[in-house]
């Protein structure tokens, strides 16, 4: 079996890191022509071979893999990834591929390199914050196409869809705005995943507009178990709060049973709203004011697009946000 070789190899050949590498490889126009040149040389030199394109052939329909860069347990847990994966799959279905799922952890990234670097798939949707430099790296040489769902980490160059985060929570702010509260706190996500910066920063850019301080900021997991722990935070830190932007269903849950049983009443108490419309957002009681993110369509046009750059001369470039929608319920 013919190997390729590795973003490593190529880049120690070549003196340059892998992500210049790697920026070469996807053509990226953020490298100097003296670096460029060093890269196709180390290339040539260790046999690289760039991708055939892939013609559309309906008897070997093209395989996506889909790669979560988050824990199984969590994977299976969330429901943001089950109907994130019901897109991907209808669009798949019109092609008639197959879609293997990957999960990526400390302990199988080499494998899933190898499985990535042998000819496993196509093209990759790149999902998650964990290993996502390293997956993009490793299927960069043999030129596996790559899209991200979501806007990826800031040392990740690769393409991507995601949803308007940062829009939609200044739509959940000043929504809390106009009904007149004032002292705003958020529960916000993990402190490294760029879905919850953007989140982050759509709230402190609603609060600054209305010239109003942020009341208190406290961080989650986007679990249910993590939202009751920042709520309870919150209450012992601004008794006077009035309303709170959470940025996740799951955690808006949590806040929601930690707040009932402070006895504090919602919405006429504190105003909830939270961020996905999940199911659980028209379950829970009150039901969730929430910034609806169209999860499914998210996967079906990063997948569209994909599937472009896997049968294309000329891969599709460029980011792709879809909007946000505040779905008014009776928390807030």
């Amino acid at each position: 079996m013919r190997t390729h070789p590795t973003v490593q190899q190529i880049a120690a050949a070549a003196d340059v890191s892998p992500a210049t590498v790697s920026r070469v490889l996807t053509g990226a126009v953020r490298v100097t022509t003296g670096a460029r040149q060093r890269v196709y040389a180390a290339m040539t030199q260790l046999g690289y071979v760039g991708r055939e394109v892939r013609k559309p052939d309906p008897r070997h329909p093209p395989v996506v893999a889909l790669v979560v860069c988050e824990p199984t347990a969590r994977v299976f847990a969330d429901p943001f990834f089950a109907r994130l994966a019901a897109g991907v799959e209808a669009e798949l279905a019109v092609h008639g591929s197959p879609m293997p799922i990957l999960t990526v952890t400390r302990e199988n990234l080499p494998a899933i390199e190898r499985y990535l670097l042998t000819g496993g798939a196509d093209g990759v949707l790149l999902v998650g914050g964990y290993g996502q430099k390293q997956v993009a790296r490793a299927v960069a040489a043999p030129g596996v196409p790559v899209r991200a769902v979501g806007r990826p980490a800031d040392l990740v160059d690769v393409p991507y869809v995601d949803v308007d985060n940062r829009g939609g929570a200044r739509m959940a702010v000043r929504h809390l705005l106009r009904s007149g509260r004032r002292r705003i706190a958020t529960i916000a996500g993990p402190r490294d995943m760029p879905a919850a910066a953007d989140r982050l920063a759509g709230y402190h850019e609603a609060l600054a507009e209305a010239g109003v301080e942020p009341s208190a900021i406290a961080y989650g997991d986007f679990t249910q178990a993590s939202g009751t722990h920042a709520m309870q935070w919150l209450i012992g830190k601004v008794p006077t709060l009035d309303a709170v932007f959470v940025a996740s269903d799951a955690m808006a849950v949590g806040a929601l049973h930690a707040l009932r049983r402070a006895g504090r009443t919602v919405p006429d108490g504190v105003a909830v709203v939270g961020f996905d419309d999940a199911p659980v957002a028209t379950l829970i009681q009150p039901a969730l004011t929430t910034v609806r993110q169209p999860v499914e369509q998210l996967g079906r046009i990063a997948c569209r697009l994909l599937l472009a750059d896997v049968t294309e001369e000329k891969p599709t470039s460029g980011t792709v946000i879809l909007p946000t929608e505040l779905v008014r319920r009776r928390s807030a």
